[in-house]
């Protein structure tokens, strides 16, 4: 077994957003993180930062995957993800919230490390003329590239896709 999966359980998450720009406005995106893989469960991705953006994202990785007893989910202290909904939602999934330190970008950095890699690999020097071509691109990017195929140097240089079916059949 991988000593990452020794000292990371699978029962953690961690959520942000970020932005992109293009010619009609900024693009939102909010993704979800399994920590244990390293792989996107939940995106979702909006022209307004609202409570819907992150709930949508929290959904899709509900929808993905059933939590875990002891699953913990972290995000910053964004007001999306401490609103009222966002935390029902996550209490009745039987998730406990962890919220990273005031003013502490490090407390995300895994999410943080993904947005930087997204952008450096796929949005720098594109210019979307609307916010739908950006969506295509960006999901196609996660879906197709991010989650199948890229190698990660904390994963033993494998993608997450692989690295959680060599988990599963190690525990199975």
């Amino acid at each position: 077994m991988d000593i990452h999966a020794l000292f990371l359980p699978r029962t953690s998450r961690a959520a942000d957003i970020t932005y992109i720009w293009t010619h009609e406005g900024w693009l939102y995106l909010a993704v979800i993180l399994d920590l244990f893989s390293r792989k996107i469960i939940g995106c979702s991705m909006k022209d307004r930062m609202e409570n819907r953006l992150v709930l949508d994202a929290l959904l899709m990785a509900l929808g993905q995957r059933k939590p875990l007893e002891g699953m913990l989910h972290h995000s910053d202290r964004g007001s999306q993800y401490a609103s009222r909904e966002y935390q029902a939602l996550l209490e009745a999934s039987g998730i406990g919230c962890s919220m990273s330190r005031r003013a502490n970008c490090w407390d995300n950095a895994v999410v943080e490390s993904f947005f930087s890699t997204l952008k450096r690999e796929l949005v720098q020097g594109k210019r979307y003329r609307t916010r739908l071509e950006a969506r295509a691109d960006i999901f196609y990017y996660i879906e197709s590239w991010y989650n199948r195929k890229r190698r990660h140097s904390t994963l033993g240089y494998v993608s997450p896709v692989e690295f959680e079916a060599k988990a599963a059949a190690c525990s199975g």
